[in-house]
């Protein structure tokens, strides 16, 4: 089973993430245009790297997808905030096929509380748009690959996560979320870490709930 793994310097996390890679499932790690020697780390653990050009966690997740080859695909933060294995928690109810889509929904005090709050929005709008009750739009999640690339994703940076869940659920995806423990990461948030990395995040999202509420307009015509 893949685990597609985007990076932008995690040079320092990777070896623990991937020495605890479940037997079974086989790290793709997507370079974003890391410069502390990620890549090579990456490589020289055993893991298939895949470069990506294009900023942004959207792109790098979407490289690593179809960079892919197994039927169920995984998605996983590469910071040691999560751990791999965690894994099966997520994607056997979706190789069962119980699910279409398993969220890993982040526990413990590592959470900075602006995430919380703006989990706790993002859940209320992705049930009242989708009827999909979730708490938490976190990065450790499975699905099949096919049916992901048929959703047509489109944003490539911090919308990705989002517009997956708000896209599964209208098409009547069946998801279902499953607790995991979540640690504080090795090094700073590329996204909540930074003020320009959270203006974007909020930005990118804000711009997936309103094109699902202008297709909710549209299709109530």
């Amino acid at each position: 089973m893949d685990v597609v793994l985007p990076v932008l310097d995690e040079g320092e996390a990777i070896p623990w993430v991937l020495g605890r890679m479940p037997a079974g499932y086989r790290p793709i790690v997507v370079d974003n245009g890391s410069t502390d020697g990620s890549a090579e780390v990456a490589a020289a653990a055993g893991a298939t790297v895949v470069a990506e050009g294009r900023r942004g966690f959207g792109a790098a997740c979407f490289a690593g997808l179809t960079a892919a080859a197994s039927d169920v695909v995984c998605f996983m933060d590469c910071d040691a905030s999560l751990d791999p294995r965690d894994l099966p928690l997520v994607a056997d109810p979706v190789a069962a096929y119980e699910a279409d889509l398993v969220l890993g929904a982040r526990r413990g005090r590592a959470m900075p509380p602006h995430v919380r709050v703006a989990n706790r929005y993002l859940a209320a709008r992705v049930a009242a748009y989708t009827g999909a009750r979730v708490s938490d739009i976190g990065p450790m999640r499975a699905a099949r690959r096919t049916a992901l690339l048929a959703l047509g994703l489109v944003d490539r940076r911090s919308g990705w996560p989002l517009e997956m869940v708000l896209r599964a659920g209208r098409a009547g995806w069946r998801i279902a979320e499953r607790p995991v423990p979540y640690r504080p990461r090795t090094g700073r948030s590329k996204v909540t870490g930074t003020v320009g990395g959270t203006a974007r995040a909020v930005l990118d999202m804000r711009r997936q709930l309103a094109e699902t509420r202008r297709l909710i307009r549209e299709e109530s015509r």
